[in-house]
């Protein structure tokens, strides 16, 4: 394909509750959504999941647009190429791959498109229904957790994620499995702690987790090694994971039992699927964890999540979780077994709804 033109736009999203992890508080989410049109006057979308602080990433939505701006547009412009060519083609860029991610998922959408597909079988997918869980941010108190979890579990949901803190870890849990005690849970601590914490940790073990996710820094692959080897609790890797370099070393320190998946940190759906196979070889399960994503970056976590190795249920939840109204039709629905079928249409499945979108646009850059 070739590309004519490429648009960004800066979309407000208002979350109908915050979500409270580790390192902060979401209310509002600012989106970064592309449109490329390409030479043939196929449109594909992409997301960039960059967040409003550089907290979880040293990207944001700003550093995003320059990126896509100045250095990724320029690369594409005027050239022929398949959308499984475009990962290499920007790597002369180190880093920044939320912002790679937001152009490179769109010209996989255009090419699927293109040759009347779903993008999930364009990208190899075998699943025609994905197992759904939920994230559940910091609560107030135990109670409020409960019933957040009540009301997922009554919705369907398969699996239960909570984000855990130092000072809210071991209490949260102990009630959820005292009230819940057959549920599959697991905890997410956002890299919030370090190894003179793997006694606490360690207590962790009383509660059968599924996982525990990214317990220490955010870069730091080997000391979640050491850990590994003092919890029975399996640890999942997600901070840690940008290339498959990165999945490569943590599999063979044996820093970890499970690998986190999502688009927007590795880079597109070249370099997850590259990092998918490496797990699926070694007897790695992966699943696809959340951005708080609109829609369209929904969308194709849906596609990438139906490729065979994706065995445990993802953060890939209904539109209707996180906002009023989104900003693509059908919305995202999980059906009362716990799953989301995987769109059979061409490309990502799913209608943009353009006056939705143009609605909540706060900035446009044309680039073409």
């Amino acid at each position: 394909m070739r590309l004519r033109k490429i648009t960004l736009r800066e979309i407000h999203m208002q979350l109908l509750s915050p979500f409270q992890t580790s390192f902060g508080t979401s209310n509002l989410r600012r989106i970064l959504l592309l449109e490329a049109l390409t030479a043939d006057g196929v449109v594909g979308w992409g997301e960039s999941t960059a967040g409003e602080n550089p907290f979880y990433s040293y990207e944001t939505v700003e550093t995003a647009w320059l990126i896509l701006r100045d250095y990724l547009w320029p690369m594409l412009r005027g050239r022929e190429f398949a959308a499984a060519d475009v990962w290499d083609i920007l790597s002369p860029v180190r880093g920044h791959n939320m912002a790679k991610a937001a152009v490179e998922i769109a010209t996989w959408d255009a090419e699927a498109k293109q040759k009347g597909v779903p993008l999930a079988k364009l990208l190899g997918g075998t699943r025609a229904e994905i197992p759904c869980g939920v994230s559940i941010g910091i609560q107030p108190s135990t109670d409020a957790l409960a019933k957040k979890v009540k009301d997922a579990l009554d919705q369907g949901y398969q699996r239960i994620k909570i984000k855990i803190k130092p000072g809210c870890d071991l209490e949260p849990v102990r009630a959820l499995r005292h009230e819940f005690p057959n549920i599959r849970l697991m905890v997410d601590a956002n890299s919030a702690y370090s190894l003179e914490d793997a006694a606490l940790l360690k207590q962790l073990d009383a509660f059968y987790l599924i996982m525990i996710e990214q317990p220490l820094g955010w870069d730091d692959i080997f000391s979640h090694s050491i850990l590994q080897r003092q919890i029975e609790t399996p640890i999942c890797l997600d901070e840690c994971i940008h290339e498959l370099d990165h999945a490569r070393a943590a599999i063979e320190t044996r820093s970890c039992k499970i690998i986190n998946i999502k688009l927007g940190r590795v880079g597109g759906h070249t370099a997850a699927r590259r990092i998918h196979d490496l797990c699926e070889k070694n007897s790695i399960p992966v699943w696809c964890g959340g951005m708080l994503e609109s829609g369209v970056g929904r969308a194709h976590n849906i596609a990438m999540s139906s490729l065979s190795n994706f065995s445990l249920p993802g953060d890939v939840s209904a539109s209707k979780r996180y906002w009023a109204g989104d900003i693509v039709e059908p919305e995202v629905e999980v059906t009362p077994q716990g799953t989301i079928r995987v769109p059979t249409a061409p490309g990502i499945g799913y209608a943009p709804r353009i006056d939705r979108i143009e609605s909540l646009t706060k900035r446009r850059e044309v680039l073409e």
